[in-house]
């Protein structure tokens, strides 16, 4: 364990930018669903309307959680938001500790600093000690949050150490993963399958008589039941989970040599395939598993919101106050729903295009663009190929966004129709995230070093205004600085072709600046 602190320190201020988002996003999820659900449900009668609306419908409960929690209005708030905090607490602890050791390992950053005093362990450590720290912040903020907008005491601290125990889990997780695997994308695949299979086995339990629940990370933080039981004993299985992955990186960390797994990859093929043999195939090739997660997983979060869609009416019947939260208001309730599902749908394939485009960044800082670009690939030819990833793979995203929503849907009222109707009320948001993915390459030509921080800023910043703005009462001119305020709110309004040109018109002028910027400097700056 020798240079355990000095790496903790290191590690600590390479996090100091961007490990402050993830908890902000944390507690401001908290926030405003905390907000609102008190103002939406603040008499005992509304709570029963709502237990009584959403204890028939199987598919709000897979989506949140347990019925038991709507009991209290704390409960209520844990019971809308608990699976969100988790999967942003769950990513956070998976990159840090990944990016502190496999990928550390993969650019040679390891490598020098074991050249020092340091001990075997002392990698391994100080990552899940900094991943343990910011978990535990992020459950300090839960708690802060909860007790600020008026929720009990006890509950709100069981709530915040629910929502660390999770993060603890995949943090211990990702450490025994990136033993396992040689490069970090498959490590960061593994933990984010174990993450969407957590996510689906809570939601098979508390469909069916609860049982699976407690095969889940997720469903042990929710079956602390805050607000309703208060129960701590449930805290214990994470506990012990952490203590047995961790003991178990440990073991396996000894097995293994520096930098590789102790599962290597597939040897490739002899003599390459036609597709390699362009800049085009190339970037296809790297990113296509990541397409498919991507695709699967806003297919099944259709499907979800989908399947829910014919219940909507009765719901907002029964919760009158909800009709404020949607675009369309209580006018027309569906169409109002489908709005907002497919706006937030199109965020998370806005999500999906940043990722894609600065890969372009990541295979010029570690080196790999190097060699293609010494060959007669010109910039353009290697920039394009990595843009067209982008921009069909964001197409292909939202159409499988809407093919999972319109399928769903369409099968609750017996209408296929829903089906091309809300593939096209997705594809709405296309030029909108291709917006955001020149953005992305602007700062890859022009400011490289910032482009990952400007990138995932312009993206928050649309999100805040896409589904905070009337929470927070940003001003008007505010808003219409996000390409998501210029797109029509179909099905609610029909779409037209005046904006969304525009909006294309815009990408492609701020795509090309950026490939000037590409042009006018070193690689690897």
């Amino acid at each position: 364990m020798t240079g355990f602190g000095g790496l903790l320190r290191f590690m600590l201020r390479r996090e100091r930018f961007a490990l402050p988002w993830w908890l902000l996003g944390a507690a401001l999820l908290v926030l405003v669903q905390s907000t609102q659900s008190q103002n939406l449900y603040d008499t005992a009668e509304d709570l029963a309307k709502l237990r009584q609306t959403i204890g028939s419908n199987t598919a709000a409960i897979a989506m949140s959680g347990p019925t038991r929690l709507l009991d209290s209005i704390g409960g209520e708030v844990v019971f809308e938001i608990f699976w969100f905090v988790s999967v942003v607490v769950a990513l956070m602890s998976m990159f840090l500790v990944g990016r502190h050791t496999r990928s550390d390992e993969e650019s040679g950053r390891a490598e020098l600093v074991r050249s020092a005093r340091v001990g075997r362990h002392a990698t391994l450590a100080a990552a899940l000690t900094l991943a343990g720290l910011a978990d535990l912040t992020a459950g300090l903020l839960v708690f802060l949050v909860a007790v600020g907008t008026g929720l009990p005491v006890s509950g709100s601290v069981l709530f915040g150490a629910a929502i660390a125990a999770v993060g603890a889990v995949f943090a211990a997780l990702t450490a025994v993963a990136v033993q396992v695997f040689e490069n970090a994308r498959a490590a960061y695949g593994a933990v984010a399958l174990a993450l969407g299979t957590a996510s689906a086995l809570r939601a098979a339990g508390d469909v069916g008589n609860g049982a699976l629940s407690w095969l889940s990370p997720i469903g042990w933080g929710q079956r602390t039941f805050p607000y309703v039981d208060n129960r701590w004993w449930p805290l214990a299985i994470p506990v012990v989970a952490v203590a047995v992955l961790g003991t178990v990186a440990a073991a396996l960390l000894e097995r293994r040599d520096f930098a590789a797994g102790l599962v290597r990859p597939r040897p490739g093929r002899a003599t390459a395939t036609t597709a390699l043999g362009s800049p085009l195939g190339l970037a296809w090739r790297l990113q296509r598993a990541s397409l498919a997660g991507w695709a699967t997983g806003l297919f099944l979060l259709g499907a979800a919101y989908g399947s829910i869609g014919d219940s909507i009416e009765q719901y907002v019947a029964d919760n009158p106050e909800v009709a404020d939260f949607l675009p369309g208001g209580a006018a027309d309730i569906l169409d109002s729903f489908l709005a907002l599902t497919a706006m937030t749908l199109a965020l998370i394939a806005a999500a999906y295009a940043v990722v894609t485009a600065l890969r372009m960044r990541g295979e010029e800082t570690s080196g790999r663009a190097e060699p293609v670009l010494a060959t007669a690939t010109s910039r353009a030819a290697w920039l394009a190929s990595h843009l067209s990833v982008a921009a069909v793979g964001s197409a292909l995203v939202l159409t499988a966004a809407g093919l999972g929503e319109g399928l769903a849907y369409g099968l609750t009222v017996s209408d296929a129709g829903q089906i091309p109707r809300l593939i096209g009320v997705a594809l709405g948001y296309l030029p909108a995230v291709l917006l955001v993915v020149a953005v992305a390459v602007l700062g890859i030509g022009w400011l490289p070093r910032a482009a990952a921080a400007l990138s995932w800023a312009v993206f928050g910043y649309c999100a805040v205004i896409a589904l905070f703005a009337d929470s927070f009462n940003i001003p008007e001119w505010l808003r219409r600085g996000s390409p998501f305020a210029h797109t029509p709110r179909a099905p609610l309004d029909p779409l037209t072709a005046t904006p969304l040109l525009a909006l294309g018109a815009l990408a492609a002028v701020l795509a090309a600046a950026g490939y000037r910027g590409l042009r006018r400097r070193d690689l690897s700056f």
